[in-house]
């Protein structure tokens, strides 16, 4: 498995990218630290990266009511690194569509 999982498309990460335009989130693999995600963003995308930031994610508790009873479960956990690029640069993530 690699260290990018994947990019983050939220409202609120795109929110974030419109305010600050060389800044991105990704979901990484929770052991990866922030030398590994640096080197791993620049040889995907081809830019310079300047700083990362993570952010772990503790797994969030759920309940549901069904016809069978209560059922309890737990969302996943996982880290997310912000990655800010060098000015004036720039990841399209829909340019192979």
């Amino acid at each position: 498995m690699g260290i990018i999982i994947k990019p983050i498309l939220t409202e609120k990460q795109t929110a974030i990218s419109e305010k600050f335009p060389n800044r991105y989130g990704f979901r990484v693999a929770p052991d990866a630290n922030k030398a590994e995600i640096k080197k791993a963003i620049e040889e995907l995308y081809g830019v310079t990266v300047e700083s990362v930031n993570t952010i772990k994610y503790d797994g969030k508790r759920k309940s549901r009511y069904t016809k069978a009873g209560v059922i309890s479960g737990k969302t996943s956990a996982f880290k997310k690194a912000i990655i800010t690029l060098k000015q004036g640069e720039s990841i399209d993530f829909f340019s192979n569509i």
